[in-house]
């Protein structure tokens, strides 16, 4: 059966251990459009020359101390930042893939879309933070990690770090996304079936 899209572009922004990745593959199978996460990594390497590793590294994960000497050193002419040239690659990409119908997670993508004029169907996952540390357990990059927990809120406050400091507004602030859903609440495959009935028109 065909499915026909209201909207071809799906970005996903996701607290860390609130199922974005899972989502973005089950709504890629049940809507035939490919799903960028890891992959965008490969293409932000080719287009920054940046290896992968630093990608990983640095693609959403400022914490405050790099704000500041990215603030600070940005100011002089001669300096070049890491993060600068990644997010640069990285609005490059997603300029790219948007071109097509998918569903890019991360990134900013949302505001790079909104700030281009490309229509696109923002949706944003949380969830309590004991839910994304059950979740997070199960992760292989988590592995041998003692305090989950931790790691958790961590990455979290990383990833709203760095969209603020290429958006200017708070990565969980609901008005800039077209819907919001508690994933802990209401369940990764409930999630799923409220977003293709929102996406489609079947």
């Amino acid at each position: 059966m065909s499915v026909e899209l209201k909207f071809p572009v799906i970005t996903i922004g996701r607290e860390y251990g609130a199922g974005g990745r899972t989502i973005a593959a089950a709504l890629s199978e049940k809507l035939g459009i490919p799903y960028y996460d890891k992959d965008f990594v490969i293409k932000t390497a080719k287009e920054s020359g940046y290896s992968e590793d630093e990608i990983n590294k640095e693609g959403e994960q400022m914490n405050h101390i790099n704000e500041f000497i990215d603030n600070l050193l940005n100011n002089s002419a001669a300096y070049t930042s890491s993060f600068d040239q990644i997010y640069k690659a990285q609005k490059n990409v997603i300029m790219d893939l948007a071109k097509s119908p998918c569903i890019i997670v991360g990134r900013c993508a949302d505001y790079i879309l909104r700030e281009a004029g490309i229509n696109a169907f923002n949706i944003f996952l949380f969830a309590d933070l004991d839910k994304k540390v059950e979740r997070a357990k199960e992760l292989p990059e988590n592995e041998g990690i003692n305090d989950i927990k931790k790691a958790v809120q961590k990455r979290d406050e990383l990833r709203n770090t760095y969209y603020k400091h290429y958006t200017g507004e708070d990565m969980r602030y609901y008005k800039q996304y077209d819907i919001c859903l508690d994933t802990g609440v209401i369940g990764i495959d409930k999630c799923v079936d409220i977003l293709v009935s929102a996406l489609t028109n079947n």
